[in-house]
């Protein structure tokens, strides 16, 4: 009893109670007949959001105002790059990520070049950091969508005893991000900084140089996710991480991130990305249009979260 009662006090356990509701929910209505196949399509599409989601978390924990709306561009550029270099030839895989992983390096040491130089807001700043990467994006693809490898594009749609290797991929991303916060100095510093940026300083946190390595890394997961993205989705198009902006910030806020910053929740990214994935399929299932689509989206996200905020207020 003590134990489901600590179970349920924790914030990310509500995202996880819906993600099971609405997979019932659309069970039933199938009869049960497609289950497997929409676990294993929540788990595949679930994955990208969960490594955008992953950084942009790590962003939020530094504190108000601290987001990275740069994410969908630098998607987009990344898988850009990295498979024109490949250019579907073997043997170039590893180069290829890496490509990517250095196009995330530099957009991310530009972004807080920006946000320090400048001295404006960190959205202002990633905001218009966006347009430059997405324009790069245009000028570099120029209409050509070049395939990647085909063993690169065969282990990005295939599965290990069931399971989606883009999962995999980002389970492991996501028990490296929970052992950079749990188990690491730097983990307690952002967490400090997004409590009190004054008192880190006075407690001889370098609160720039943590900021810094933060935003970088947000941007490398995000070009990690654009590479096996556009790697799955066959080649890079030019709108291929629109849909994961906003994404990327409802993942991390349904998961039980703290918005004020301070209190990071690794786990909820998961719940919260098969969450959002199983109501989109839910309500296709039930034949609603685009439009009744979006209403019900938003008002589903915003029932977990008071539900989710209200047991933390009971907790107080």
């Amino acid at each position: 009893m003590t134990s489901a009662i600590g179970l349920i006090r924790r914030p990310w356990i509500w995202s996880f109670l819906a993600t099971i509701l609405v997979f019932i929910v659309t069970a039933l209505f199938t009869g049960g007949a497609s289950s497997f196949g929409l676990g294993q399509a929540a788990l595949t599409f679930a994955a990208f959001s969960v490594i955008v989601g992953l950084g942009q978390m790590f962003v939020i924990t530094l504190g108000p105002g601290n987001t990275d709306l740069s994410v969908p561009a630098t998607m987009t550029l990344a898988g850009t790059l990295s498979l024109k270099y490949m250019d579907g030839v073997e043997g170039t895989i590893l180069m290829g990520l890496g490509v990517a992983i250095l196009c995330g390096l530099a957009i991310g040491v530009a972004n807080y070049a920006l946000i320090k130089a400048l001295r404006i807001p960190p959205i202002i700043a990633t905001l218009s950091m966006s347009f430059v990467v997405q324009s790069t994006a245009i000028w570099s693809n120029r209409g050509l969508r070049v395939k990647p490898p085909e063993s690169l594009a065969s282990f990005t749609t295939s599965d290990i005893g069931g399971v989606p290797n883009v999962a995999i991929v980002a389970f492991l991303l996501t028990v490296a991000g929970w052992l950079l916060l749990e188990k690491t100095i730097y983990g307690r510093w952002i967490s400090a900084i997004g409590q009190s940026s004054f008192a880190a300083r006075m407690a001889g946190i370098p609160v720039d140089g943590a900021r810094f390595v933060t935003y970088v890394l947000c941007a490398v997961l995000a070009s990690i996710a654009g590479f096996l993205l556009a790697s799955f989705s066959g080649g890079a198009a030019l709108n291929m991480g629109a849909e994961y902006l906003l994404m990327s910030i409802a993942v991390v806020v349904i998961g039980g991130t703290a918005v004020a910053g301070g209190n990071s929740n690794v786990p909820g990214i998961w719940g919260a990305s098969l969450f959002m994935f199983l109501v989109v399929s839910m309500l296709n299932t039930y034949g609603f249009g685009a439009g009744a689509r979006l209403i019900l989206t938003g008002l589903i996200i915003i029932a977990v979260i008071l539900v989710a905020s209200g047991g933390a207020m009971k907790r107080r």
